[in-house]
């Protein structure tokens, strides 16, 4: 992981990666690995299933750890206080409209992206497309559908 690449978090994303990187480190690895010394204090650990199970379950919250300190390692929070810019940029939520809708969108990092709620990634062809644009910019966005014109009605 050397390409180190910024990591576009909300503040509240920022919090729930501290808290999940606690609790694998200081709870779910220390538990793991209870279990893995209680199946080795079994014998035969060529048949132990339990002993296979908590080898596969540690490699899996080691590889989780390393991913969560790299993604705190390299996270950039987006302010919900750098509202009232002129331009699209990440954590601006929008409005815009095509020919049938209208819709808000707050633009995120790829890692708190959840389209059902509004929320779309500065890497997806969508909030890309927006970002750097302003009010009453008309913005062409290649979707599966074909082209849409959006016009951005507001920035927040």
């Amino acid at each position: 992981m050397t390409n180190d690449k910024v990591q576009y978090l909300t503040p509240q994303g920022l919090e729930d990666l501290k808290e999940e990187f606690e609790i694998l480190k200081n709870k779910k690895i220390p538990d793991i690995a209870n279990l893995i010394d209680e199946a080795k204090q079994q014998g035969d650990l060529s048949e132990n299933a339990e002993y296979q199970q908590a080898k596969e379950e540690m490699a899996w919250a080691q590889g989780r750890l390393q991913e969560l300190r790299y993604l705190l390692d390299n996270a950039q929070v987006m302010e919900s206080t750098q509202n009232k810019q002129d331009m699209v940029m990440v954590g601006s939520t929008i409005v815009i409209k095509n020919s049938t809708t209208t819709k808000s969108y707050t633009i995120v990092g790829p890692r708190e992206a959840s389209p059902l709620e509004g929320k779309i990634s500065n890497e997806s062809p969508l909030g890309e497309s927006f970002l750097g644009h302003k009010v009453g910019d008309k913005v062409v966005v290649t979707t599966p559908a074909g082209k849409q014109t959006y016009e951005i009605l507001e920035i927040k």
